[in-house]
């Protein structure tokens, strides 16, 4: 009877709801642009008064920290009571008071640094509000998430200043014991103290099992014993595990096709860096070949096809041998696979610039015959990944496998419907550019990352994935929602009502696989958190599960009706596929890169150096998205308003200028990692050994003196 109740209510509050929305959108009552100001502050304000709220408590309790400090509590008899046999044999020798108390000196800084600066504008009231609007509060909350992190933090560090406060009280009262232990002459207690210590004074000698011999490694299982510490800038990192039994060939392979991957990012990103710049500076230059809609494209088809593709392939390559404990099937293939795509990026890229497209179609702008060239090299690929697996030793298919092998099949299907001309007529074409888009980045590049992150995250950890049955839900799961979502694209477009409908219901159900698969690696994270900062990969690794968590359940905020009505063909889209390509596909691979190659070529990457591509890439990306989300938001809410268009460009340009300004910090990652990867490909000079010479020089002068006596 409860549930049926409930039921009634979610339908009558899904109805007025519903209807809310519909009269919003007949009579154009929605919010104006000046309001989103408002808003922003308001939210703003709230989150710093909520800040300030905890910190003013973290302060009155830091407060009377102090009071208890300065009024210590005097040492009562347990503490004399529960002194140990060490502690009382120093207080009998009290005679001896040449020795000091070590000074015990602990400094901090509680830093509060907050400014809000709020503006409000006396506008109309409306009868609609933008935080009514399911979509809005999604988002809102998905990027409160940093702000409440970075609240913890603050609020964690205060915890920490009190803890600190009161050891220093611990410290007085300690202080305070240790003068009444050098001033009492008392003869009883002193008695008392010495029967205590003869009591304790019983042991074992903790060689009842192994002896009192000298210890001796006689099987030369110790090396390079060193008590020497250097003082290092950053925290160590652990170093990557001894080399996998892999061929020579398969390294060679999955090296060129990282190296390869990794030319086309830094090539890619340069045209991007100078498309943003083109937002700012317009006229930069005039020539036809560098315009804005060929240098677009260009960007967007590098970094799809040759960064991201070839960088996932080449990790398959070596994970899908690897989890099935067998050799990869054919290396020529895979060889074969590697020359058709970087063919097929150089001659798209030289078609694009020279105005040689296949229309509007995003990711869809190589002409037929070039695309045919990567058609080729996924179908070689997908046999020789099937092959590898079916001729395992293991007995079941590992989930990495599932994940890999199920994106090539569906990126086939996905390109076949893309080029085939039989329905690329009228609405056909658009619903058919909805689906190839929207599965291309899902069933291709996250399907397949997601099938990477089930290896590498365990691996690294060294520890077996949380759940096996989450990653197989996951996996059918986002096959049976991911395929159907594509026309939430075109929402309020001409394709039929009911189509765009199931595209929002597909987008809602996309949160099972994306909490499925959350949960997963978050639980393996489990206990072993300490880990992250003892390693260059996980973070990267950690970084893109958040953002696929994040940003997914940002793509089914988006798919509503409202949220797409207010936010499409704004910066909001450009934001999101930024946020959703390069921070779960590319910090994927970068995690990826870091864990094998040096396991492959047997040289680390400089760990200061992986640092500063971590965070430059991580910063750049959030200066990059957040203003053209915000920007994108205004935006759109005023060309609900109908103003020109020209005021929106006009609005824009602030956000636009944080937009060249994020996507520079991240090119300048990409030269970093580029760099990085040199560094543990190319063989370094080597350096001496001075044990190796000082053994040489022994046998030379062994072998000269055998030589003279002869």
């Amino acid at each position: 009877m409860k549930t049926n109740k409930f039921f009634r209510y979610g339908l009558t509050l899904s109805w007025i709801s519903n209807g809310a929305v519909a009269e919003a959108q007949e009579k154009h009552n929605y919010i104006k642009a000046s309001d989103a100001y408002d808003l922003i502050n308001v939210a703003g304000i709230a989150i710093l008064i909520a800040c300030l709220a905890v910190l003013i408590y973290k302060y009155l309790r830091f407060q009377s920290a102090m009071k208890d400090y300065k009024n210590p509590p005097e040492p009562d008899a347990s503490d004399w009571n529960n002194l140990n046999a060490d502690q009382i044999e120093k207080l009998t020798k009290r005679k001896k008071r040449n020795s000091h108390l070590a000074k015990v000196v602990i400094s901090f800084v509680f830093l509060l640094a907050s400014a809000a600066s709020a503006f409000a504008q006396d506008l109309e009231q409306k009868k609609d509000n933008l935080f009514g609007q399911p979509g809005i509060i999604i988002t809102l909350v998905l990027l409160a998430i940093p702000l409440v992190l970075a609240a913890i933090l603050i609020i964690s560090r205060a915890s920490n200043a009190i803890k600190r406060t009161n050891f220093q009280k611990n410290i007085q009262r300690t202080r305070e014991l240790a003068r009444q232990m050098m001033e009492t002459d008392d003869p009883q207690l002193l008695q008392r103290l010495e029967e205590r210590k003869r009591a304790l004074d019983f042991k074992l000698s903790n060689q009842e099992l192994s002896g009192s011999l000298q210890v001796a490694d006689t099987k030369g299982m110790i090396n390079n014993v060193s008590d020497k510490y250097g003082v290092h800038f950053t925290a160590v990192k652990r170093k990557a595990a001894p080399r996998p039994a892999l061929e020579p060939g398969v390294t060679k392979l999955v090296l060129w096709y990282l190296g390869c991957a990794a030319f086309w990012l830094l090539l890619g990103t340069a045209i991007g860096e100078y498309v943003g710049i083109k937002f700012v500076v317009p006229d930069a230059d005039h020539v036809s070949w560098l315009s804005f809609g060929r240098l677009r494209p260009v960007h967007t088809n590098m970094v799809f096809w040759g960064w991201a593709s070839l960088g996932i392939m080449g990790l398959g390559y070596y994970v899908v041998p690897v989890v099935s404990n067998t050799k990869l099937y054919s290396i020529k293939w895979g060889w074969i696979a590697l020359i058709l795509t970087n063919l097929q990026v150089t001659i798209g890229t030289i078609s694009l610039l020279a105005g040689i497209n296949n229309g509007g179609g995003e990711f869809r702008e190589y002409i037929f015959p070039i695309m045919a060239l990567f058609a080729v090299a996924l179908i070689l690929t997908v046999i020789n990944y099937l092959l590898t697996v079916a001729k395992r030793t293991t007995k079941e298919i590992y989930i990495s496998n599932w994940y890999i092998i199920g994106a090539l099949i569906f990126t086939i299907i996905i390109a076949l419907t893309a080029y085939l001309p039989f329905w690329q007529n009228g609405l056909g074409e658009t619903i058919t550019q909805g689906y190839y888009m929207h599965s291309g980045v899902g069933m291709w590049f996250t399907l397949f990352t997601l099938g990477l992150l089930y290896y590498f995250i365990p691996q690294q950890i060294n520890k077996p994935i949380y759940a096996y049955s989450l990653g197989i839900l996951a996996f059918w799961t986002q096959i049976l929602f991911y395929t159907i979502i594509g026309t939430h694209h075109f929402v309020f477009s001409a394709i039929p009502w009911w189509l765009q409908t199931v595209a929002i219901v597909g987008s809602a159900g996309m949160i099972i696989p994306v909490v499925a698969a959350t949960i997963n690696f978050g639980m393996t994270f489990k206990g072993h958190w300490n880990k992250v900062s003892n390693s260059y990969t996980l973070p990267f690794f950690l970084t893109a599960v958040i953002y696929y968590f994040i940003v997914s359940l940002q793509g089914t905020a988006e798919a509503f009706r409202f949220t797409n009505l207010l936010w499409h063909f704004t910066d909001f889209t450009v934001a999101h596929s930024h946020l959703g390509f390069y921070g779960i596909i590319s910090f994927a691979i970068w995690g990826g890169s870091y864990a094998i190659v040096p396991r492959l070529t047997g040289k680390e990457p400089p760990q200061h150096l992986v640092g500063a591509h971590f965070w430059l890439a991580f910063i750049g990306l959030l200066l990059y998205a957040v203003p053209l989300m915000i920007g994108g938001t205004i935006r759109g809410v005023m060309w609900m308003e109908h103003q020109p268009f020209i005021e929106s460009v006009v609005v824009m340009f602030e956000y636009w200028v944080w937009r060249a300004v994020g996507g520079s910090l991240m090119f300048i990652s990409h030269i970093i990692y580029f760099y990085n990867f040199y560094r543990m490909v190319i063989r370094p000079a080597e350096e001496t050994d001075a044990k190796q010479q000082a053994i040489a020089q022994l046998e030379h002068e062994i072998t000269a003196g055998a030589n003279a006596s002869m």
